[in-house]
């Protein structure tokens, strides 16, 4: 099933960079946008983070690849919370 996922991440993938235009009209401007490149850059950029997690989960690198991620957030970890 992981791996149905991670193929359906890829093809969004290729969609969301081939469709940005009408995606982005469809979302609209924000001003924090701007900060990243605007609306369109935003929607390649979400793609090539669903193409890395999609090739991350095929190839079971994906815990390696979300590492740096969970070593930031602290409620993230594999550790049970003490009572």
């Amino acid at each position: 099933m992981q791996y149905v996922l991670a193929l359906l991440g890829m093809v969004a993938s290729y969609l969301m960079i081939k469709h940005r235009e009408m995606i982005g009209d469809s979302i609209g401007d924000a001003q924090w946008m701007r900060y990243v490149g605007g609306v369109y850059n935003l929607i390649v950029l979400i793609a090539v983070i669903f193409f890395f997690w999609s090739v991350a989960v095929i190839t079971g690198t994906s815990e390696t690849f979300l590492n740096p991620i969970l070593r930031i957030i602290p409620f993230a970890t594999k550790q049970g919370v003490p009572l």
